[in-house]
């Protein structure tokens, strides 16, 4: 390759591995950061609302999170297939996917606006009979799906762009929706200037704002993106193009179909202690989040990179690339047990939490932090197996954690332990899951990721 094709080649294929992880996941880990601000804001100002509402903000986590993942799968999957047609040089095929992920987005969308029309109150009849709490919820979970095109929109085109190499539209992109929630919360929550209080409805409404105003953003970025041009031409639907997608997306999405089943059903066994168990659990969530967060963004710098050099046959690339990311989410996760285990009650302070839920929550933090670096581990190899289209991999891993392990082993303790035994089982879910994701990325790099395998087409 000579001087001037190398200046044409993409980054991800020249820059030094280290280097360019970090020029790329830095972007997206303060992206990251702005998402976690954007999932735990409505929580802080409804926490000083009422603490009614924010049990029910908890209790629509699941469906939130539900909703979530299947723009977050589906992303990864269009990701995954135009970062691996970049480093084969497949620059229509890259194209074609990026059309086909904008469409499959709009798609979805329509799907979560009817479960919100028609499902959400029955969600909340599972959990409790509280009139009050149902209403509540109902209100706030219905105004999220229903208006929820603006994530769908925007997650994609984030992904798209991330695909390229490109990591500061999206955190631009995040940016934008997390301030306008955060300035407008506070807002339509407790009522400003002849604009009457709304409490959880209005923090419903500054959410789907924010997310809206960041898709329009997110449109704005991409047509400006010099790699692909994803609003050019026609698109003509190809079946094969949506398989490809769903080969990877499908295993992540379900494995956040997963999360939502873990978290009702954690909900379902610590509702029988208190409604303020449930509470705690919901916060932890929300402040896990800065922790696990980063890490997310981590790997959405890893995976493009190893998913370009997986198709441009650089093994070499990849290894080095996967052990620099390793290193620095193992760094990242033992921060955030110091943080969980040293200071809970200020974290728990944040919302406003009442004497119960402070009490409840200080122990609950201790334990489960403890298995945050281990977690760190399994993440980052979770993206080793999405960048080469191995995304199986991470989903029967999932199911394990979450439906083998997690869930049985939280009933049990439950009945033997009591409220502070079922954060144990979180550790004992990771532990298992670090053992299956160690042994097929061992696997992976005996077969998929062997010299003698790279040498033929990815």
């Amino acid at each position: 390759m000579d001087e001037k094709e190398i200046r044409k080649e993409n980054k991800m294929g020249t820059m030094a591995p280290g280097k360019l992880l970090i020029s790329m996941s830095l972007p997206m880990m303060f992206s990251m950061l702005i998402q976690a601000c954007y999932n735990i804001v409505d929580s802080i100002y409804l926490g000083h609302y009422s603490q009614l509402t924010l049990t029910a903000v908890s209790l629509a986590f699941p469906l939130q999170n539900l909703m979530i993942g299947f723009a977050v799968g589906t992303g990864v999957g269009i990701g995954s297939l135009i970062s691996r047609r970049l480093g084969a040089k497949r620059l229509e095929e890259a194209n074609d996917a990026a059309k086909h992920g904008v469409l499959l987005a709009a798609i979805t969308f329509a799907l979560f606006a009817l479960l919100g029309l028609f499902f959400t109150r029955t969600f909340f009849t599972w959990f409790t009979e509280d009139a009050s709490l149902i209403e509540l919820g109902t209100s706030y979970t219905t105004i999220c799906l229903v208006a929820s095109f603006g994530v769908f929109l925007s997650v994609t085109m984030e992904k798209i762009m991330q695909a390229t190499g490109d990591m500061i539209s999206p955190m631009l992109v995040q940016l934008m929706g997390c301030i306008v929630n955060i300035i407008l919360d506070p807002i339509f929550i407790f009522g400003f200037a002849g604009i009457p209080s709304m409490g959880i409805v209005g923090a419903a409404i500054a959410t789907v704002i924010g997310q809206i105003i960041a898709a329009l953003f997110a449109f704005f970025r991409l047509r400006k993106n010099t790699e692909l041009s994803v609003f050019k031409g026609p698109l003509k639907i190809k079946a094969s193009v949506i398989g490809q997608i769903y080969q990877v997306g499908a295993p992540s999405i379900i494995m956040q179909c997963i999360g939502t089943v873990m978290v009702s059903a954690l909900n379902a066994i610590l509702i029988a202690f208190s409604e303020a168990a449930v509470t705690v659990f919901g916060l932890y969530f929300k402040l896990q989040s800065f922790v696990f967060m980063p890490i997310f963004g981590l790997n959405s710098g890893l995976t493009p990179i190893i998913g370009y050099n997986y198709g441009a046959k650089n093994r070499e690339r990849i290894i080095h690339t996967l052990r620099t990311a390793v290193l620095i989410a193992f760094s990242i996760m033992l921060f955030g047990m110091l943080v969980f285990t040293f200071f809970p009650n200020l974290l728990l302070g944040m919302f406003n939490a009442d004497a119960e839920v402070t009490r409840l929550g200080i122990r609950a933090f201790r334990i489960i932090c403890i298995h945050f670096p281990i977690a760190g581990v399994c993440i980052t190899l979770s993206g080793l197996f999405q960048a080469i289209g191995d995304g199986w991999i991470s989903m029967v891993n999932s199911i394990v954690r979450q439906l083998a392990v997690l869930l049985p082993a939280a009933y049990i303790l439950s009945r033997i332990g009591g409220l502070d035994a079922i954060w144990l089982a979180f550790l004992i879910a990771e532990l298992a899951s670090v053992t299956i994701s160690l042994f097929f990325a061992a696997r992976e790099f005996r077969t998929k990721l062997s010299a003698k395998a790279l040498s033929k087409e990815a």
